[in-house]
């Protein structure tokens, strides 16, 4: 079951929280899920590859773009990496998915995820899609992504991977 508002702030009282760093968790905890804002946009600059053992992986190189003086940023149509500014906390017992905030998607902009695993700490990256041909602006701080959080039937060992502890 996903977890409600209620759920959530408890969860907020341990130590570490579920979700630390928020702006201000009495907006961004909403009725079903905890939302994420932005910290850092990034473009890519090559391409990546990716097989069946991890050894194979290949990031593509990013450049960071600048948000402007009133911390704006005006992006056209295209794919971004988004770094969230808030570091997650999922117990091993629980995962999470985020969705995208409907003003994203009536902007013509939408996210990507994939699942954030049982027991993975760390700020999250997502992959930020305009589709608006005109582009999309978008302000530093911003929620984008509303995260669910999900009971699982038991405990697990908890994610392990490279990610772990990601702070960039």
């Amino acid at each position: 079951m996903i977890l409600s508002k209620n759920e959530i702030n408890e969860l907020m009282r341990l130590d570490p929280p579920l979700v630390d760093g928020m702006i201000d968790p009495d907006t961004q905890i909403q009725v079903n899920g905890c939302e994420l804002t932005v910290d850092r946009v990034f473009a890519f600059d090559g391409r990546g590859s990716i097989a069946y053992d991890n050894s194979e992986r290949v990031l593509p190189e990013c450049t960071e773009l600048a948000f402007d003086c009133d911390g704006w940023i005006d992006l056209p149509s295209g794919s971004y990496k988004i770094v969230s500014s808030e570091i997650v906390h999922i117990p091993k017992d629980m995962i999470a998915i985020a969705r995208p905030r409907s003003s994203l998607l009536r902007c013509g902009a939408s996210v990507e995820t994939a699942v954030w695993d049982a027991g993975y700490e760390g700020k999250s990256e997502c992959l930020l899609l305009v589709f608006n041909e005109y582009g999309f602006r978008l302000k530093q701080g911003a929620r984008v992504v509303q995260l669910l959080f999900m009971g699982l039937s038991s405990g697990t060992d908890g994610y392990s991977g490279a990610y772990q502890g990601y702070l960039m």
